[in-house]
């Protein structure tokens, strides 16, 4: 499946409009595939089989394969709320890093700033069917100037039959070269 690279309908603060289609470099293409291959690596969701699946500005799709190894309920075999709970808040923060990709163009920018999940609410609709794949869709939601505000919702057949849902908030930072 092809990258995609729609124009973000992400709201920003303190934004001209042309932040909210601003390419990340002259290769956007490259700018998320290199997006995911390094979020993508995290340990955590390496090891829980996390993958991601689609990544446009502002918004991603990711998949967490049915395994025997993250059951939470071993007489049932109903997924671990845990690693329901990971995937969302990592698909929130990959929407806030392709959103935040979109309006800093500056390559020096990119690399001195960074976010971190504030808060991250989940609200568990029902337990996820057993043998079946998990799906979470993330989407950056608004950009301000210091926080920004992201949803996910994980589901297995439907997006409109979630298993759960979230609302995190980020808090973007700026780093000292050399610290």
């Amino acid at each position: 499946m092809g990258l995609a690279r729609p124009v973000s309908s992400v709201e920003i603060d303190g934004y001209g409009d042309a932040a909210k289609v601003g390419p990340m470099s002259d290769n956007p293409d490259l700018d998320l595939t290199t997006l995911m291959r390094s979020r993508a690596g995290t340990a955590f969701i390496l090891a829980m089989g996390g993958e991601i699946v689609e990544a446009s500005a502002g918004k991603v799709l990711m998949r967490l394969p049915y395994s025997r190894k993250l059951i939470g309920n071993p007489d049932t075999g109903v997924l671990h709320g845990g690693a329901i709970t990971a995937m969302l808040d990592h698909a929130c923060g990959m929407a806030v890093g392709s959103g935040l990709g979109v309006i800093i163009t500056e390559a020096q920018a990119r690399q001195t700033t960074s976010y971190a999940t504030l808060d991250l609410r989940v609200d568990y609709m029902k337990a996820a069917r057993p043998n079946a794949d998990v799906w979470v869709a993330g989407e950056c939601v608004k950009i301000t100037r210091q926080i920004v505000f992201a949803r996910a919702r994980a589901y297995q057949e439907s997006v409109d039959e979630p298993v759960a849902m979230a609302t995190g908030t980020f808090i973007t930072t700026e780093t000292r070269p050399g610290s």
